[in-house]
Parts: C-alpha cells; structure tokens; sequence
C-alpha cells in the first residue's frame, strides 16, 4: 500500500499523482472541503471569542472512513490540498478530522500538475501554516455572522427568503449605482463634419476623408444642426493644404501573462463565457485531461494574482520564439505588480510549452480547446518584443477651420504577430489605417461634406468583464471570489443578465441595496470592505489576530443591525413593468422574484392571475435536434431543461446540461449533486472538483 499517503482535493489529481510518484505513495482524493461551519444553524460562539463549531459535510462521512484507513499504517501523509489560502485550510481540517499524529503530516503544494514540480514538493515539505488558515477561518465566519444576522431582517423588511452578504452586497451596490447613473443621464447633441478631399498622387486622385476639429486655434464644439450648417457655408468654397505633418514612431507593449481576474475578463470578451465558466475549464487544464493515454496538467494554478513568470519557463519560452520566430521576436517580459497581491503562484502559463493549441486541438474538447489557446498565446506573447507602430498625423487647413486624419502602420508586428488583446467596448478596437504620401503644401479640391449628428452616450452597464475588473482594482475579493460572486448575485434574483450580458438590477436588487445603503454602510462601503480584505492579508502574514479582526467588525455590525430593526421600514417589491402583454386580458406583465426565480405575472391580479416563466437560455446545443435548451418550471417550481424545440423535440432533464463533452463516448454532460457530471448519452458517471470558497 506504500509507506506514504498523499491527499489532494479531485480524484482526477490524485490518479495524475499516483504516475508521477510510485509504489511508495498512496494517493487519494478528499472532493475539497470535508467539514464546514453548520448548515441550519450560526455555528460561531460569539460570546467565545468566535470560536467555530465545524462539523462533518453530509455526504463526506465514507470519504473520511476511507482516508482513515489509508493513513493506519503510513509513515508520513502528505497534506496536498489546492496552493491557496483556501487549500491550506483544507489541509488542517482533513488533519484535524482524520486525528492525524502531527508529527507525521507535512503540507506539500505545487503550482502545477507536472511530475518535476510534484517530487520538487515531495523534497520541500512543511507544517502547515496557521497563519493561512486563520485567514480563511476569519473571513468563512465573518461572511457566516453578517449572512445569519442580516437576512432575517431582510425577510422582515422585504421579503422572505433573501440573503445578504459581505462582498456580494458591493458588488450588487456597483451595478445598482451604475443603473441609476444611467437613469438619471441626460443626452447631449453633438455634431461632427468630416470633408472628403481629393488628393493627386502620382497623377491619380485619391480620396482623402478629414475631420474637422479647430476654428481659429480653439478645439470646436458644435451643438446643433443651425451650427453644422453655418460652418458648411463657410468651407464649401475655401482653399485646402497641408499645413503640417507630424510621424511618431510608436512602441506597444504585450500585456502580462494571465492571473485570474485577466483571464476571466478575457473569456468573456473574446469567448462570451461567464466567470463560473472559465474557471471550470481552466480547473480541468489545470487538473488535466487524457493525452494519448497520459492523464497531462496543461496549466498552471488558475487562481493567482501575480504576473510572476518562473526563469525556467522564461527562458524555455525565449527559446521557443527564437526558434519559431526569430530572436528580433524575443522581448523582456518585465511586468509591473499591482499593489497588496498576495503573489502566492506565478501568473497563469501552460505546463509544457510544445504542447500547443495546434498540437492538443484534436485530443481536447472544444471549450478546453479555446480557453487553453487564450493562455498559451497571451503567455508567449508576453515574452515578446513590442510592435513598432508608426502614427501618422495630416493636419489640413481650409481659412481658419483645421482638419486632421490619422493613419497608422505596424513597422514591425513583434508580439502582434501572435495575439492581440480584447477590448471591453468593440468602438475602441484598434484598426490599420494607410494614409497616402501627403506633403506639407499640397492643395486638395473639396469632393463632398458630411455633417453627422451624435448624442453622448450614458455610461455603459457593467459586464461580468468590466465588473470583475473593478472588483480587482477596488480592492474587493480575490482571485477565488469572482466567479462565486457573480454567480451568487444572478441567482438570487438581484440581478438580470440583458442585452448581449449586460447585469441589470432587478426591483428587488434595487430595494436590497437601498435599504442597505440606508442602514449597513459599513457592509456596501467600498473602501470598507476593501480594508477587510486587506486585514485578511494582515492575518495570513502574522501581523494580526483574526479574532480581534473579528471582535472590531462585530461590534460595529451589532450597531448597524440594531438601528435597523427599530428603524429600517417595510418595503413591499411591486415587479418591474415590462413590455409583454398578458395573453389572457392585455394589461401589462409584471417581472416578479419569487423563491424559484424570476417570473412574469400579470398587472392586473387579483381579477386576472396569470403567469408566465421566464426562459432562460442554457449555452448549450439540444443534443438531438442542435436547437436551444432552456431553463424551464413545472407548476410546482421545480427547474428542468428541455429543447425550445418542443413538442416537436421532447428532450428534457432535471440536471442541468453542461458544455463538457463526455470522456467515453462524447456525449453531453449533466450536472449532478455536488461534484459529480453524468453522460446525458452512457450514463458514465464522473467526479469534478467543485470551487471551495467562502459563498457569500
């Protein structure tokens, strides 16, 4: 049985393991936390100094009888749980639970699934560090006190069923503030003119497009067509030269390899994927997948807020380029850190650089297949040289009014050659434009005018790109947070994913965070909350105890909660009006959240009482008929997914289908209890880790 047992968090780990390792190990996997505070009840001694009551997590009994009994007769247990604070609290639970004999346990990590960086972690063991997990007690049993404490008087006020939570608040606070911005914008009209000129080039005439953007050296402000058409008047018959040109040689540098938050935003830009989805598929890259027969991690650990590159990979990458490439094509790669990271791995980069898109295309799936080309191509391209862009300015005169076009040219591709990153609002892509070899002094002879009206725009509603993006730079959550958060807020009913996954707020998102707002600002505080976080950090460093972190935010939450329960008034959530129509009497459908999700009802109840699901389009193709699945409710409010196709499709499952494709016989996934998928095709039953963060 060998003399050594290694613990990981998934099956699909622990069997990589066993290869990697030999006879003399024993490897089995826990399925990620196996105890956790109470379900149905607070489980914090408050009055204790907040000492947790832990118990057993339901279905973990058989997997804590077996690690049992592989550890009896072993000389040392390896303790190899995730390589983040989380993980490291899952190493002191299995010891504490199993009744381990300190003196045999190490803790062992690595930051990714290859056989040198496993025996390099074998050679360096060392005990657990209670520092990090004090850091992750602190911060389960704050988010436990405010959820126990705070939803209650939630259920009072509002309405039954409601849920609060530290981080997840913020995040419903920012799209709530967006939307009201929005709301209260005001557009402005604008104007622009743009002469299309005619240039003789080489005894041609090529037509030359500028705008106009100064009368008389001041930057010009048009604000109504009376304007526009004054000032085409005043144009229609001047003379036009090129009064200057100006050429700046212009360097862009690649952006850094991917840490999680990068990563997340990317995949929702380029790929339209969620938050919960990219980290799915890049736990599987991270885990591994079968290689022509070898069970090979593709990535590195997934969850990381450092752009650190080992020299290792570094110099195995410069190589790579010089030899694909050429060695012009080989940059620095130096990359500047954020602040207050806790810079626990390096940034997110393939395991085995020859491995590449290229090469795995056919032995992957499709959604693996994608997200491991983002992260192959934007590590590589990290580490090359930057793009040399030539921009061109031409400013044209015409009596007192300047006009100007601009042109650029890559001199020379460098890192362009391979990626080029997404960008949030498809207006702001960047774009080659050749100008003709314009001389200052050369006469134009006007063509044609345009006068274009414009209204400025309010500012956009968050994606889950550009939320994440500002979680990260306020200094909300961490790399392991985002996908949860997202995921929670959507759920719960507090906000709607509309116009190509724009987050909404629902009503009921809009009255939680007022209430809220009113009453708990310590809880919605940026700033605030974004302190917590870093008091966390101050824990796992040894510079605080996480039980006066606790006792100071307590004491002040007590407050917050007690002046509203005498004060904070009852609001009743009305629905949001939409633009559907009752099919029954005409009057206007109301959206309305109740404990199963959103659903329309009609205006007019109680004289009319019906009611119609919302469908709620699942990202996967029917596996009979290719058409759409959806997410539908039997009367009683129990989901299911079908085909939209019905009744001419009758597929239908409880379980939720998933794009993962099966391992055996390529069939569609379904999503089970807790870590388990099963084939929709052959039944093949498969265990996946699931994500272990705190829920808020």
């Amino acid at each position: 049985m060998g003399k050594a047992l290694v613990i990981v968090e998934s099956p699909a780990k622990a069997k990589t393991l066993e290869k990697f390792l030999g006879k003399d190990f024993t490897v089995k996997a826990s399925g990620g936390h196996v105890r956790d505070l109470p379900t149905h009840r607070l489980g914090v001694k408050v009055e204790n100094n907040f000492e947790p009551d832990y118990t057993v997590i339901k279905d973990k009994a058989k997997i804590i009888s077996a690690l049992m009994k592989s550890a009896q007769d072993k000389e040392i247990i390896y303790l190899a749980p995730d390589p983040d604070r989380e993980g490291e609290a899952i190493a002191w639970h299995l010891a504490q639970v199993l009744e381990l004999d300190l003196t045999k346990v190490k803790r062992i990590e690595f930051n990714e699934i290859t056989q040198t960086a496993v025996l390099r972690a074998i050679e360096s063991p060392r005990d657990i560090n209670m520092d990090r997990v004090n850091a992750q007690q602190a911060r389960r049993i704050l988010d436990r006190l405010v959820g126990y404490k705070l939803s209650p008087l939630l259920w009072k006020k509002v309405k039954k069923g409601l849920s609060a939570g530290r981080v997840q608040s913020v995040a419903v606070w920012f799209i709530c503030e967006r939307e009201d911005a929005i709301s209260r914008f005001i557009p402005v009209e604008y104007w622009t003119i743009n002469v299309h000129l005619l240039a003789a080039i080489s005894g041609k005439s090529t037509v030359v497009t500028v705008e106009l953007i100064k009368f008389k050296d001041k930057k010009i402000t048009i604000s109504t067509k009376q304007e526009a058409d004054e000032i085409l008047k005043n144009i229609e018959d001047k003379d036009y030269s090129v009064t200057d040109i100006e050429c700046k040689l212009k360097k862009r540098n690649p952006e850094p390899p991917f840490i999680t938050s990068t990563l997340q935003q990317e995949a929702s830009r380029k790929l339209g994927w969620s938050a919960k989805k990219t980290m799915m598929v890049a736990q599987k890259l991270y885990e591994g997948l079968d290689i022509n027969g070898e069970h090979t991690g593709l990535i590195t650990y997934m969850r990381t807020d450092s752009v650190r590159i080992s020299e290792e990979a570094r110099q195995a990458t410069s190589v790579y380029i010089t030899e694909t490439y050429g060695e012009k094509f080989v940059g620095k790669g130096i990359f500047k850190q954020k602040k207050n990271i806790q810079d626990a791995h390096e940034a997110i980069r393939p395991t085995y650089l020859d491995k590449t898109p290229e090469y795995l295309q056919e032995h992957i799936g499709r959604d693996e297949y994608r997200l491991y080309t983002l992260i192959w191509k934007r590590f590589v391209a990290s580490l090359m040289s930057p793009a040399d862009i030539a921009m061109t300015t031409v400013f044209i005169a015409a009596g007192d009014y300047l006009f100007k076009i601009t042109g650029s040219i890559t001199e020379f591709p460098g890192f362009m050659t391979l990626y080029i990153e997404g960008k949030d609002d498809e207006e702001d892509e960047d774009g080659e434009k050749k100008l003709p070899p314009l001389k200052k002094g050369d006469k134009l002879k006007l063509e044609s005018i345009d006068s274009l009206q414009h209204f400025t725009k309010p500012p956009a509603r968050y994606t889950e790109a550009t939320l994440v993006k500002t979680l990260e730079e306020k200094g909300i959550g961490r790399p392991s947070t985002y996908a949860p958060i997202i995921s929670t807020i959507v759920d719960r009913g507090y906000v709607n994913k509309v116009d190509k996954n724009k987050l909404s707020p629902t009503e009921l998102g809009m009255i939680v965070n007022k209430q809220l707002k009113d009453y708990f600002s310590a809880i919605i505080d940026v700033d605030f909350t974004a302190k917590m976080e870093s008091q966390f950090d101050e824990i796992m460093g040894g510079n605080l105890l996480w039980t006066e972190v606790l006792g100071e935010f307590y004491k002040q939450f007590l407050g917050e909660l007690k002046l509203a329960e005498d004060n904070m008034p009852k609001v009743k959530s009305e629905g949001k009006e939409t633009d559907i129509k009752c099919d029954k009497c005409g009057s206007p459908m109301l959206e309305k959240v109740s404990r199963y999700g959103t659903f329309l009802a009609c205006k007019a109840f109680p004289n009319c009482r019906n009611t119609k699901p919302i469908v709620s389009v699942i990202d996967v193709p029917c596996p009979e008929c290719k058409g759409e699945l959806v997410e539908k409710r039997t009367k009683r409010g129990k989901i299911f997914y079908g085909c939209r196709n019905y009744p001419d499709c009758k597929f239908a499952a409880w379980n939720k289908p998933l794009s993962t494709k099966c391992e055996l016989c390529g069939g569609m996934m379904l999503q089970m209890a807790k870590n388990k998928i099963k084939c929709h095709s052959c039944s093949n039953i498969t265990e996946v880790e699931k994500d272990n963060e705190d829920q808020d």
